[in-house]
């Protein structure tokens, strides 16, 4: 008996001292925005278009997102934008994640989810929903730390939104009256005031949706007030290159004489 007793220990001792074998790394997200990135995908498109690897790698991230001209932060915002407003899920998560990284702040990701439904479609915010409900819960994000429901809201400018009212009433009231009333009672006297996000980056989300869905036909409003809410032409400009990777070249040459013209006149406006 003692003898048994003394192997089985042995054979215990022995088990317990075997290293464990070495765990596979993985690549959940895209971290450290000052070097080369690895993707959750980086595998996947290697096995199958090592080309596109290589863009991705050397040309995307490699100088794309070190470009000067725009802040990580931004960058991260116009990126999530296009993937919300185009609906593609497939890294969702990643860029999500990165965006926590780059100091977008949960409760401008709830924000710009809840403003891309009015502007991209209620279902593509639905699928974004999903994809941050992982996020947060991995990341330990709390609703406390999102924005409420409702609450007081921004400062609304009086003369210019009695002037957009009024001009499209004038246009299209006897067309969607039902439009009119919710784009002035829901999106311009609620939506745009919400507090969640500053005028300058709703703007931001607004104008990046509408290039990346190949809606030019607002953009030169959209962009006008992105730039009286503070957003620099030169922030514009890298907004255009960002998308180009993210929303595809036709896209962004669809917008590209729209927001030239809106460059223009801005410049004769300040005798440029």
């Amino acid at each position: 008996m003692m003898q048994r007793m003394s192997f089985l220990l042995a054979v215990g001792v022995m088990l317990f001292s075997i290293p464990a074998p070495p765990q596979k790394e993985t690549h959940a997200v895209m971290y450290k925005t000052d070097t080369t990135q690895e993707t959750s995908m980086s595998g996947d498109i290697r096995a199958v278009a090592p080309g596109l690897e290589r863009y991705e790698q050397s040309r995307l991230f490699g100088e794309v997102w070190k470009r000067p001209g725009l802040s990580p932060r931004d960058r991260s915002i116009a990126t999530l934008v296009a993937l919300i407003a185009r609906n593609q899920t497939v890294e969702m998560n990643d860029y999500m994640n990165l965006a926590l990284d780059n100091g977008v702040k949960p409760a401008e990701i709830s924000e710009i989810i809840t403003h891309l439904a009015f502007y991209s479609g209620w279902e593509n915010a639905m699928a974004a929903v999903i994809s941050a409900k992982e996020v947060f819960h991995k990341r330990g994000i709390s609703p406390d730390q999102l924005p409420a429901a409702s609450g007081d809201l921004l400062p609304l400018n009086e003369p210019a939104e009695t002037q957009r009212a009024t001009s499209i009433e004038h246009s299209f009231g006897a067309v969607a009256p039902g439009v009119v009333q919710y784009t002035t009672d829901v999106l311009f006297r609620d939506l745009w005031l919400r507090p969640g996000l500053q005028p300058r980056d709703r703007s931001l989300v607004t104008v990046s949706a509408l290039i990346a869905s190949g809606q030019v036909a607002q953009v030169s409003y959209h962009l006008n007030r992105a730039m009286d809410n503070g957003l620099t032409l030169n922030e514009a400009s890298e907004v255009l290159t960002q998308l180009a990777f993210y929303a595809g070249w036709p896209n962004v040459f669809s917008a590209l004489p729209v927001v030239k013209e809106v460059f223009d006149k801005r410049a004769d406006a300040n005798g440029k």
